[in-house]
């Protein structure tokens, strides 16, 4: 509740002449009139307060109860919000959706999506935060209906998907793991790099480039073309690309305008709003002319078969470009995946959006990639286990943890689940990582801040970021190494290094453990 409603924020006219007095909270199936201050009380003295509210209150389990008295006193806005320009993207509408099936007018209408907005934005006028008691106290109208039942509902949901997680991490634990030491870093010695530019008729100014040549390409004549994530810099990934290269392969990394860091910061700053099914238009362009280009050997880039690589929308990118085309009825399992705000994985509500939007089935022409690499992948909805043709294109997926935008055991597992086919297709699991693991910044604090690059904490970053992308990198370097010699993963196998805990799981062993815990 706290995400829907910092979402909502609109300029708006004039204030609520009057605001609620009463509320009829629903639970259990019975509806109760009570103060509204009532409420407050309730929740504000953990129900140690004598109210009307209180003895219904007590039919519900301690763990929803003290649930909900958290999320009546939780700030639900701020005035650092950006939730004006998400309101103009499409998100807003499965977000309007899920707050009018929690708050209603006493004859059970929605209250109008502008009168909340109107309410939200006069709130912070007054005070720096606004909390969801706050927001029942001041929308207008004599009385309004708390369905505290969709409340527990969905509170019920998301402890069950949280609880999957949970036990595919424990699932995924092996006390038996193999200690292996990953391989340091090769050395950058006789690698160069460069930056080009390349005209492109889809975009005003040319796409910027960069490229790393090894001083000695592998025999397989493989080439790299790696693609950030939505809001990443190729600075990020520059670590990666810079890896490859040393171990024999060319890297060329894109960045996308529009899509970027810069972009992302435009947002932040309400300068821009976010279309992501512009954004993967974009992308797909941009890719598409790279491609062209390297191949009219326009692009100083040796190679002759492409490995599409990429982090998060720069994965899904990959996936969509090597011919993968999404299931039919996709409508219907937007709605099934969106009856509850997706809060243990937030890529949903852009693969619905990229799918009501038409982006999905490129007009791009299609390209057979030598094989497709995605860290922190998604596709879910895109690409349900059991509703797709499985590829026969090799997929490398890699996940973490810790990764509640992207979760593992549906963004990765479930993904090669569902179209991993090659006997050299695998996804690896880190235990510890998170979504943000395989980006890099602040390249100077390294040194003095190894375990924290964003400086942001492990909540964010995940645990000792460093040690998992040499991880990352180690696992891709395998997976490409093996590809000229055809060799396949027949069994799953758990390593682990320095306190890290990886696994490596076929297609038969990710079809197993999403089958398990779905």
């Amino acid at each position: 509740m706290g995400l829907l409603s910092s979402l909502l924020l609109n300029q708006a006219s004039s204030w609520p002449l009057r605001a609620a007095e009463r509320l009829e909270v629903s639970i259990e199936g019975v509806v109760l009139p009570v103060e509204v201050n009532d409420l407050r009380v309730w929740a504000t003295s953990s129900g140690t307060v004598r109210t009307e509210l209180g003895p219904w209150m007590q039919l519900l389990d301690e763990e929803s109860r003290m649930g909900l008295m958290q999320l009546l006193q939780a700030p639900v806005l701020t005035k650092s919000s950006f939730g004006e320009q998400i309101l103009r993207s499409w998100s807003a509408g499965p977000l309007l959706d899920a707050i009018g099936d929690v708050i209603r007018l006493m004859d059970g209408d929605r209250i109008s999506s502008d009168v909340v907005l109107t309410t939200l934005e006069q709130l912070l006028k007054k005070r720096s935060q606004v909390s969801t008691l706050d927001l029942l106290e001041a929308l207008p109208g004599q009385q309004l209906r708390l369905d505290l039942d969709a409340l527990v509902l969905a509170a019920s949901r998301w402890r069950l998907q949280l609880k999957r997680h949970q036990a595919l991490m424990n699932g995924l634990s092996q006390p038996d793991a193999a200690a292996r030491m990953i391989p340091p870093s090769p050395s950058t010695d006789g690698v160069s790099e460069r930056s080009v530019q390349l005209p492109v008729a889809h975009r005003p100014r040319p796409l910027e480039l960069r490229l790393w040549k090894p001083s000695q390409p592998r025999a397989d004549r493989l080439w790299v073309a790696l693609m950030p994530g939505l809001g990443g810099s190729p600075d990020h990934l520059k670590w990666l690309a810079s890896h490859l290269a040393a171990s024999g392969w060319p890297v060329l990394l894109l960045e996308h305008p529009g899509s970027d860091a810069a972009a992302v910061q435009a947002l932040l700053e309400g300068r821009e709003s976010f279309d992501g099914a512009r954004a993967l238009r974009e992308r797909q362009l941009d890719l598409e002319a790279v491609l062209s280009a390297q191949a009219r050997q326009r692009i100083p880039l040796p190679g002759e078969r492409v490995v599409l690589a990429g982090h998060s929308m720069g994965a899904l990118t990959a996936l969509v470009a090597s011919g993968h085309t999404p299931q039919r009825g996709m409508a219907q399992s937007c709605r099934k995946a969106l009856v509850d705000l997706p809060l243990t994985n937030l890529s949903k509500l852009l693969q619905c959006e990229l799918a009501d939007r038409g982006v999905l089935r490129s007009r791009s022409a299609r390209v057979s990639p030598a094989a497709v690499v995605g860290l922190n992948s998604l596709g879910s909805v895109i690409w349900p286990v059991g509703s797709s043709k499985p590829s026969q294109t090799p997929l490398l997926l890699v996940g973490g943890t810790l990764d509640l935008i992207t979760p593992p055991l549906d963004e990765q597992i479930g993904l090669l689940a569902s179209l991993g086919q090659h006997p050299s297709s695998r996804v690896v699991v880190i235990e510890g990582a998170s979504h943000f693991s395989p980006i890099r910044v602040g390249e100077s604090l390294i040194s003095t801040r190894e375990d924290d690059l964003f400086q942001l904490g492990e909540d964010l970053v995940g645990v000792n970021p460093r040690i998992v992308q040499r991880i990352i990198a180690n696992e891709i370097v395998v997976f490409l190494s093996r590809l000229s010699i055809q060799s396949s993963v027949s069994v799953d196998e758990h390593w682990s290094d320095e306190g890290v805990r990886w696994h490596r799981l076929t297609v038969e062993g990710a079809g197993n453990l999403y089958r398990r815990y779905q």
